[in-house]
């Protein structure tokens, strides 16, 4: 794919300065969204929540991102990373510390819905660092590395959070991780160099062209069949442990975050997999297809976990589907910035995540009405067990065979 003409501007060790920057903007990112899953056992203690509450305010989240997906990557895409990502950050930080406030489960959605707005410029601000900083030789690795962050903030958030919550209590919790928020932005504005502002060319090609595109088409399947499971996994997992293991909320911690660790090599392996196989003289196209059935092949065990005997052998399980998740999403994105132009793969990413994040509002409801309805969590695992196989399968029946060439 052709690479930006900024990539050269920000030079080598900018390039991975602006990485590091975006890194702890994600990991910050997953931070302040998993928060509410780790306090709910003491929240549905205070204020009487049911399973179906609960599940509405991690809906409210995945409804607003999704909204804000459509605009957010073409936001990107005109302003530039530096001014529309400091903005964003501002933006959910403040939504994350409005939680401190919120009495009612109107309010608690409120604040979630728009928590979940703001952090949707994320995804496409890291997708569009690697397109837009980053020579093709390079990209996959950025990508496996930025695609570590949310695992690093889910491996960090079960570790700190249930303490911090016994010490500073709650509310203490969701104002300390806002205020983080806030602190990176300040350090992004006064460090991120001018490259980062520069702005996209004008996009030369209607949003309804790219819509009837089957490269975009097949980016959203990939994200719909993917990010359903990522979802239900992040905002259900302590949720299990302490409903299928007794664990209390001071023990939670160190089983999900085993998971994550997991997840996080899982996103290193997406990016440097491609990487060998490339150098063993593997064609691109060949490389993106092989990766994605592979990874999807290690997501089938996942229905174990139900009937697993101890919560370790549950977080084991739990973490080789998140580790398959990551290396699954690394390279959904990495063939998106090898089929699709720079100047709008902010656009089309942000249509994938819309995508993504309706699929994800679907199956978090499923899981409170399941979990009200006395069916448990068997219905959710057994779409998850299958979920990346069709994924990756309608990916290489959607797709043109021309896809490579019209990128370049």
């Amino acid at each position: 794919m052709r690479a930006s003409a900024t990539d050269t501007t920000a030079g080598a060790q900018g390039r991975w300065a602006i990485l590091a920057l975006v890194f702890g903007a994600v990991m910050l990112n997953y931070v302040d969204r998993q928060i509410l899953a780790l306090l709910k056992p003491m929240l549905q203690g205070e204020f009487h929540w049911s399973d179906r509450d609960y599940a509405h305010m991690a809906s409210a989240f995945q409804f607003a991102a999704a909204l804000a997906f459509l605009g957010t990557g073409w936001f990107l895409d005109r302003v530039g990373l530096r001014r529309g990502f400091a903005l964003g950050v501002a933006v959910w930080s403040l939504a994350g510390m409005a939680h401190a406030f919120a009495t009612t489960v109107t309010q608690f959605v409120a604040a979630r819905a728009v928590l979940g707005a703001a952090e949707s410029i994320g995804t496409p601000a890291a997708v569009k660092s690697a397109a837009t900083f980053f020579p093709p030789a390079e990209r996959s690795r950025a990508l496996g590395i930025g695609n570590t962050a949310p695992n690093v903030g889910a491996i960090l958030t079960p570790l700190l959070i249930p303490a911090l919550a016994l010490w500073v209590g709650w509310k203490g919790s969701f104002l300390l991780a806002g205020g983080l928020g806030l602190a990176w932005v300040a350090v992004w504005l006064r460090y991120v160099p001018a490259a980062a502002s520069v702005r996209g060319p004008r996009l030369e090609v209607p949003w309804l062209h790219l819509l009837r595109d089957r490269r975009t088409l097949a980016i959203a399947v990939a994200k719909v069949l993917s990010d359903q499971v990522w979802w239900f996994l992040l905002f259900w997992t302590p949720d299990l442990f302490h409903r299928q293991f007794g664990l209390e909320q001071g023990a939670l911690g160190l089983p999900v975050a085993l998971a994550y660790s997991l997840a996080a090599l899982g996103a290193i392996s997406g990016g440097w997999v491609p990487g060998w196989l490339l150098a063993r003289g593997w064609a691109p196209e060949r490389v993106r297809h092989a990766t994605l059935l592979g990874y999807a092949l290690l997501v089938l065990p996942i229905p174990l976990v139900l009937v697993a005997s101890n919560p370790w052998v549950a977080a084991l399980l739990l973490g080789l589907a998140l580790f398959a998740h990551q290396g699954f999403s690394t390279n959904v994105f990495g063939l998106a910035t090898d089929i699709i132009p720079a100047d709008r793969v902010g656009s089309v990413i942000g249509i994938g995540a819309f995508a993504g994040n309706l699929a994800g509002m679907a199956i978090l409801e499923l899981a409170g009405w399941s979990l009200d309805n006395g069916h448990g969590y068997a219905p959710m695992f057994w779409i998850a067990a299958f979920s990346y196989l069709a994924g990756a399968l309608l990916v290489r029946w959607i797709l043109p065979r021309t896809a490579y060439a019209d990128a370049g």
